[in-house]
């Protein structure tokens, strides 16, 4: 499979993520949200074990500070100039001008998934593949969220669902600008892993902090060992 191929599948993720929300899939919805535990988990190992590392070959002494970047536009993008953010389903009525900010933040970010992907794939095959299921793993809660936030905003039902599929094309549109900007090709990776960084520490475990029970916290670090697990396991096939 190519890049390209891969953030489709990620951005079918998307889709799916913004279907439970509009067909009222509780069971679905309860699923998705052992997903924010297990994908923080998993997200936050790729970025330091593997992102960081590749990023400072990639980009040099420069890298660093491009890492800080992806995470402080995160930041900008999603709760700063948003009104109204956080991941997981929403359940109380918001302005309807909440679920146009959380769009416009989200798509920074997916923008920058896609352009993990591709950046990855630049690395090598296994990079590429360990950072697919990263991203895919926080898909299905990105779908949620922003479908969610959307029709708590009295949005259609339609529209709703629109919104996460521009969330998907986002991350199509971030492989393929990879592939024709030389700086994404070399500060990328760098930039893509302050964002998942972000994603993974300041948008997803806070998610689950304050939740009762050990269902989650038992996710998150299961999904960080899966990651590791996982490493082994594409190094030893591809």
């Amino acid at each position: 499979m190519t890049p390209l191929l891969y953030a489709l599948v990620a951005a079918a993720a998307n889709l799916a993520g913004g279907l439970a929300v509009t067909r009222s899939a509780k069971r679905g919805l309860k699923v998705i949200e052992g997903f924010v535990a297990f994908g923080a988990g998993y997200m936050l190992a790729i970025a330091l074990a593997e992102l960081v590392p590749n990023a400072l070959e990639l980009g040099g002494p420069e890298a660093p500070m491009f890492v800080l970047l992806g995470y402080l536009l995160v930041h900008l993008s999603q709760h700063t100039l948003t009104q109204h953010f956080h991941f997981g389903e929403e359940t109380h009525r918001v302005p309807h001008s909440a679920g146009t900010s959380a769009l416009v933040g989200l798509l920074l970010h997916t923008f920058f998934d896609g352009v993990a992907i591709a950046s990855g794939f630049l690395v090598s095959p296994e990079l590429g593949l360990l950072i697919f299921i990263a991203i895919f793993l926080h898909k299905l809660p990105e779908g949620v969220t922003i479908s969610s936030i959307q029709v708590a905003g009295g949005t259609s039902h339609r529209r709703a669902l629109a919104s996460a599929g521009l969330l998907g094309l986002a991350t199509v549109i971030g492989v393929l600008a990879t592939d024709y900007v030389h700086f994404l090709t070399v500060h990328g990776l760098a930039i893509s892993a302050g964002v998942t960084i972000y994603v993974g520490a300041s948008n997803l475990v806070p998610e689950f902090q304050g939740k009762p029970g050990w269902r989650l916290p038992v996710a998150f670090f299961i999904g960080a060992a899966t990651f590791f697990g996982t490493r082994e396991l594409v190094h030893g096939i591809l």
